[in-house]
């Protein structure tokens, strides 16, 4: 007889649900789900995207009770956010579509749940790690997709939507289903190689050869939105890596003037967007935004303060989107801007608490980023910036990939900076 019995099979599932093999296996499996959600549901449609998501939930439940120990759970989670989706849940109650209200809110909530089962399970450095990995495939995937079907048999691949322009420069979609969403997804990954390589995480060839694909991806998705977010994003990570350098104690003094010349900034934009607009060749993207955004905000003043009720991705068969869906590049599934759409869904309480639940995760992050040593903490700020200029432009934020990565980034932000932590 050994002298070393083995485990009962109850403890050795539990070792193996929380082990870190099995939480970076479930953390790579979720990001790839996710980030690929267009073009899982272009092959297998939304109940097999669903079943998917239904099975990695309760995966993620067990492996967070198995590792319940590992953590300090008071103040883990940013009252914002949960402030957030508990009012979209509230909207349930005065919204005239109740099922697709209660169908939206349980998506988000398992969005949410997964991105916060990564962010307690996964250290930062190895969500970048592990969102580097699922990048560089889903780069690869869509640069080998766009060669064959703009080079190779010069046809489009219709039902990922994949416009086959790639011989005369673009605008290309890769997987992503359109043009904006691959170029912001590219840039994000372009900050996850500059990260990995500056933290050595990979091969030094590996992260130069993946960055410059993000890039070169980026420029040829020829998105108008895109050119406006790398200006702002080089802004920050040069102010980023400038206000390390300054000692500690001087650094308060140095964020207020950051912070007075970001607003500044906004207001110069803002008076002159016409001529930013022209400079970027976005006059057309521009125009269609904006007869959207004033139909909408027609509609939104029937119920400003509580909102429609919270659906998440429109429903083109439903009143009031049936209205609003038709567009001169097809039927708008958003309002092409997070903050407008959280509006007409959640009204002004819910736009409110979604800007601040978004504004608090990026000065703590900001904050984390200046003061911390590793440059690991530059990726969740530079990460926000990217969301949050985006999110003037579309609404990737309030859905899917775009939610998964701000709720992350809002955890891991709110680990070390949390209030409620400050006071305990």
């Amino acid at each position: 007889m050994s002298p070393h019995p083995s485990k009962p099979l109850p403890e050795q599932v539990s070792d193996f649900l929380g082990s870190a093999r099995f939480s970076a296996a479930l953390t790579t499996t979720i990001l790839s789900t996710v980030l690929l959600a267009h073009a899982l549901r272009s092959m297998i449609g939304w109940p097999g995207y669903l079943a998917i998501l239904a099975t990695l939930v309760p995966l993620a439940a067990l492996s967070l009770v198995a590792k319940r120990g590992d953590y300090e759970w008071r103040g883990l989670l940013p009252i914002s956010l949960l402030v957030f989706v508990a009012w979209c849940g509230l909207t349930v109650l005065w919204s005239r579509y109740q099922w697709a209200t209660v169908s939206g809110v349980l998506f988000q909530v398992t969005i949410a749940f997964l991105a916060i089962y990564i962010a307690i399970a996964r250290d930062l450095i190895q969500i970048v790690r592990a969102v580097g990995d699922v990048m560089r495939a889903l780069l690869l995937v869509s640069i080998t997709l766009e060669v064959l079907s703009g080079l190779l048999i010069d046809l489009p691949i219709r039902f990922l939507g994949i416009q086959g322009n790639l011989d005369v420069g673009g605008p290309i979609q890769g997987v992503m289903g359109g043009r904006n969403a691959m170029g912001t997804v590219a840039l994000i990954a372009a900050i996850t190689f500059a990260i990995e390589y500056f933290t050595r995480s990979v091969r030094k060839g590996v992260a130069i050869g993946s960055f410059v694909a993000a890039c070169l991806v980026v420029l040829f998705t020829r998105a108008p939105v895109i050119g406006g977010v790398v200006a702002v994003l080089l802004l920050g990570a040069a102010a980023l890596l400038w206000l390390r350098r300054i000692p500690r104690d001087r650094r308060g003094l140095w964020q207020v003037g950051l912070l007075s010349g970001a607003l500044l900034g906004t207001v110069f934009v803002v008076l002159l967007r016409g001529q930013l607009i022209r400079s970027l060749s976005a006059e057309r993207e521009f125009a269609i935004r904006a007869s959207l955004w004033r139909d909408l905000l027609r509609l939104a003043d029937l119920n400003q303060l509580e909102g429609w009720g919270w659906v998440g991705y429109w429903r083109p068969e439903l009143i009031p989107f049936a209205i609003l869906g038709d567009t001169p590049t097809g039927i708008a599934t958003s309002a092409m801007n997070s903050f407008v759409d959280a509006y007409f869904q959640t009204g002004l309480v819910g736009m409110l608490v979604f800007m601040s639940f978004g504004g608090l995760a990026f000065l703590r992050s900001w904050q984390l980023a200046s003061d911390k040593r590793s440059v690991s903490y530059l990726w969740t700020p530079l990460v926000l910036i990217v969301l949050a200029i985006v999110s003037l432009a579309q609404s990737y934020t309030l859905v899917e990939w775009g939610w998964l990565l701000l709720v992350i980034c809002a955890v891991k932000a709110a680990q070390d900076k949390s209030w409620r932590g400050i006071l305990a």
